[in-house]
């Protein structure tokens, strides 16, 4: 992938992208906006063999990137309020209604009060749910415009028969959900076998039918940062409106260095064919100084416009308690106890 508009090059190819793209949309539909380009919803492209096996990346030159995240720049006082009302989460969890409560209402009301942020009606983007919850909390948020988002195909492992998969996920839509979220087969990876991985990635598309698909790579288990980067080019081109970096369940889930290299394959997917997909860090991320570290990275890397729910998600609400205390911190100038602030 060829890395524009930067002096040092972490991820290249000499592939030349410039037949790929296609008739652009009209301008109200665009999502997203890079280098002044609108750039539209993924609808997917065929399989590009050769871009794939293009895909080259500097490992050393991305750790030294990674490592500048945090320290470059600091955000401060109210500035650091701001940026941290953009970090909104999704999780599972068996007490469904209270963990919807929760999303409806992600910051106290006394809180609310005291930042005077009333009217910016805050709320998670999502409440991810196994799919047998779906229905469950659909009811629970109804009205509220939170997405429900169901993970399937077998998560974590991905394992279980193929015909199950995508009937999971069917069963999903069936039930309500807004969002897919599936686990790909990580041996399609190791073995190079990139139509297969495609035609996995592109039924459970053609399943999800008005869903959204998330893409879960299971980055920990893929052990190189070049198979993240040739996966996050094939499942993109399968038609995946996220990719999101691991199920959680992994030992290594999302690390700035993955994370640069799945938002720069999103950067040169979007240069190359005029779509633009989703980032979504899940697991580890616990604090709200790390929100911060990502939320930067997208700035940098893919600009203001991806800097919504509908293109960049934590998966982590372990730390919305914590962004919580942050905010009560910048209200009254003390840092409230942890039990104050419960997920649910």
């Amino acid at each position: 992938m060829t890395l524009r508009n930067n002096p040092r090059i972490e991820i290249s190819s000499s592939l030349d992208h410039s037949g790929i793209r296609g008739p652009i949309s009209p301008s109200d539909t665009a999502i997203a906006n890079y280098s002044g380009c609108e750039l539209q919803p993924n609808r997917g492209v065929p399989l590009n063999l050769d871009w794939v096996d293009a895909v080259r990346v500097n490992t050393s030159a991305v750790e030294r990137r990674a490592q500048t995240i945090g320290t470059r720049r600091t955000v401060k006082k109210e500035w650091q309020a701001a940026w941290l009302l953009r970090a909104s989460g999704d999780d599972t969890d068996e007490r469904v209604r209270r963990l919807c409560a929760k999303a409806r209402q992600p910051i106290q009301q006394e809180l609310v009060q005291k930042l005077g942020i009333e009217s910016l009606h805050i709320k998670v983007a999502a409440v991810c749910v196994y799919y047998a919850f779906v229905e469950t909390a659909r009811r629970a948020i109804e009205g509220s415009g939170i997405h429900v988002a169901a993970v399937s195909t077998g998560f974590p492992a991905g394992l279980s028969p193929f015909a199950e998969r995508v009937a999971e996920i069917r069963r999903s839509v069936e039930a309500g959900a807004d969002e897919i979220d599936v686990v790909i087969t990580r041996a399609h990876v190791f073995g190079g076998k990139w139509q297969a991985l495609y035609d996995e990635i592109a039924t459970f598309k053609n399943a999800c039918g008005p869903a959204h698909l998330k893409v879960i790579l299971g980055a920990g288990d893929l052990l190189t940062l070049r198979n993240i980067a040739r996966a996050s080019v094939v499942a993109m081109m399968a038609g995946a409106d996220f990719i999101k970096t691991s199920t959680g369940k992994e030992a290594t889930n999302a690390t700035l260095p993955v994370s640069l290299v799945m938002t720069r394959a999103i950067r040169e997917y979007a240069q190359a064919t005029g779509m633009a997909v989703g980032f979504k860090p899940a697991g580890g991320i616990r604090t709200a100084k790390q929100s911060l570290d990502w939320l930067a990275l997208m700035k940098e890397e893919l600009g203001v416009s991806w800097l919504k729910a509908e293109l960049f998600r934590f998966g982590a609400s372990g730390m919305l308690a914590d962004i919580e205390r942050q905010l009560e911190h910048q209200a009254t100038g003390r840092y409230s106890a942890e039990y104050r602030h419960p997920i649910a």
